[in-house]
């Protein structure tokens, strides 16, 4: 069984994640969508909030798997037991720092395999800073996020008074 490793923050979760993991699924038996944890970074939905969202979102596909973790990307892979890293680039800067991620982790676990997955180009613009922003100016973002977790996401907004 080939399993792979997608890892990031989700906050919130983005249609390019939810394309990432649908194109892994057609590649591998089972993804792993793992929120990294960065006790620095100051996030706007907590944890537990990125796995209902997360949970939610792949509930139809039983081939994937939602977690979190709080450490190194090549700790993660190995405690899943994979050597595969799927990576979603939209343009020449993701791929520069996602490649220089690749050589820094390949130290640390040689048989690392990154796989860097395109985004579509209608999802090019697409981020979760861009999601995080528009809510910021209360500017629309329904097309950012997928339709299925749309509804979560504003009412979670709203428990927060943002």
């Amino acid at each position: 069984m080939k399993k792979c490793v997608f890892a990031g923050t989700f906050d919130p979760p983005t249609v390019g994640h939810e394309d990432v993991v649908k194109k892994s699924l057609e590649i591998f038996d089972e993804v792993v969508v793992a929120i990294l944890i960065n006790p620095q970074k100051s996030a706007l939905f907590t944890v537990e909030e990125r796995l209902k969202l997360l949970n939610k979102l792949f509930s139809p596909f039983p081939r994937v798997k939602v977690r979190t973790f709080q450490g190194a990307a090549v700790d993660l892979l190995r405690e899943e037991g994979t050597p595969f890293y799927v990576r979603g680039v939209r343009d020449g800067i993701d791929f520069e720092y996602e490649n220089r991620n690749h050589y820094a982790s390949k130290r640390l676990m040689p048989e690392l395999i990154s796989i860097y997955l395109p985004c579509e180009q209608e999802h090019l613009h697409v981020s979760s800073t861009l999601v995080r922003n528009s809510v910021k100016f209360s500017k629309t973002y329904a097309d950012l996020v997928p339709s299925s977790i749309y509804g979560d996401i504003s009412a979670m907004l709203e428990d927060k008074n943002v």
